[in-house]
């Protein structure tokens, strides 16, 4: 090659591709079968081994992959594809394999090689994208033809969540059209398990989306345990006279619906968290609708959806271990009293009004007094002054949130 660098780069060929197998399977979970397969790890094995060769064959003139090429890589999309692997493990994929290999053409350069490295480093950047797209569109192709329509549901979900390009292609493939922003809807569900996990949990995961499915046609899946996640669509519209849109109320109407027939399929109490975002920046959307559902409340049944306006003091205090430490002494104190903290709960959620708290508890006015003078007696704090009403309803939000019961 008369290069010092590309022969370099040769010489480390099959240690390098051993190395990129080896990180997939430490890295990414679904890649995980390459420890198990033989036949598998070899073919990952031959292909990494095939596409350092073919970057040393083109790269030093320049000369682009060929259609024979691009077929090759997106078969191998569509391998992995057929393992299992989904639309977020394939990213994770390609974004190791280019760190993987522009360090390997790093290490492998000497201050001699300046002019090779330009070289190279063009080539990959130019065919790094085309091959990219090709084993994307061999990934997506195989999925829309095997999968079943809720596994098909489900990558499309995660690749919106995940801001993909594929996200289009993939919603043509179930037959559901991409709105220009979403409602995202997580919806925690404490002891339920999540479809990759094995035996009939798994199986009854899938049966909830799929009655869900033919409900609410909808993106949505079970992306980790203890976790249902919804897209509804949230047409936006601008206010009269102001730069900021206003929440589509259909939406919010629709993401109801939703939640209620999530809660009864699973017979749980469920935390709901949702945000407003628009396609191609809804991972942001959804870190903070999870971020939400974890510190919302509750609920046996559902019936409200939690925003960030609704939790945001709980989020800063489950961030201050201190604090929440503090204040889970408190619940702890409470506990000693006579239904306290759900008396407390009552007595903020009806703005301190005594006889509607009352009534709400089935109890005596009286009753109701003799609690709050308990909580008094127990905590120091009077659960009517605005002290008490920053402290106590911070400490019922939390316990509500079954945040202090693991």
């Amino acid at each position: 090659m008369g290069s010092h660098l590309f022969a370099e780069l040769a010489r480390r060929t099959l240690d390098d591709a051993r190395h990129e197998v080896e990180v997939y399977g430490r890295e990414i979970p679904e890649y995980r079968f390459v420890e198990d397969d033989g036949r598998l790890r070899a073919e990952a094995l031959d292909y990494a081994v095939w596409l350092r060769h073919r970057t040393l064959e083109l790269a030093p003139e320049g000369t682009p992959l060929t259609q024979e090429d691009l077929d090759h890589i997106a078969s191998m999309g569509a391998s992995r594809a057929r393992t299992g692997m989904s639309a977020v493990s394939r990213r994770r994929v390609l974004g190791l394999h280019t760190n993987l290999m522009l360090r390997e053409i790093q290490e492998a350069s000497g201050p001699e090689n300046a002019d090779e490295l330009m070289r190279v480093m063009a080539w990959f950047t130019s065919q790094g994208t085309r091959g990219i797209d090709a084993y994307s569109r061999g990934h997506a192709a195989e999925q829309e033809r095997h999968l079943p329509f809720v596994a098909r549901v489900r990558a499309l979900t995660m690749a919106l969540l995940a801001d993909d390009a594929l996200a289009p292609g993939l919603a043509r493939a179930v037959g559901m059209s991409l709105a220009a922003s979403y409602e995202v809807v997580v919806v925690h569900v404490p002891g339920r398990h999540a479809p990759a996990a094995a035996g009939r949990a798994a199986a009854g995961c899938e049966g909830i989306v799929e009655a869900l499915l033919a409900r609410h046609r909808v993106p949505m899946a079970w992306p980790r345990a203890e976790e249902l996640v919804a897209l509804v669509p949230a047409d936006q519209d601008r206010a009269p006279g102001t730069a900021q849109p206003v929440r589509d109320q259909s939406a919010r109407d629709r993401a109801l619906a939703f939640v209620r027939d999530v809660g009864q399929a699973v017979a749980r109490p469920c935390a709901i968290g949702t945000s407003t975002g628009r396609v191609r920046a809804l991972a942001d959307a959804y870190a903070r609708a999870r971020r939400i559902s974890l510190a919302a409340p509750l609920q046996p049944v559902p019936r409200r959806l939690h925003t960030l306006a609704d939790v945001f003091v709980e989020l800063a205090v489950a961030e201050d271990r201190e604090t929440d430490t503090w204040l889970s002494g408190i619940a702890r104190s409470l506990a000693r009293g006579p239904e306290l903290l759900a008396t407390l709960e009552r007595y903020y959620a009806h703005d301190m009004h005594r006889r509607n708290t009352a009534a709400a508890l089935n109890i005596h006015p009286r009753t109701l007094d003799y609690r709050l003078q308990r909580v008094r007696q127990l905590t120091d704090v009077d659960p009517g002054s605005a002290r008490g009403v920053r402290i106590l309803s911070a400490v019922v939000a939390r316990a509500s949130s079954g945040a202090w019961t693991t």
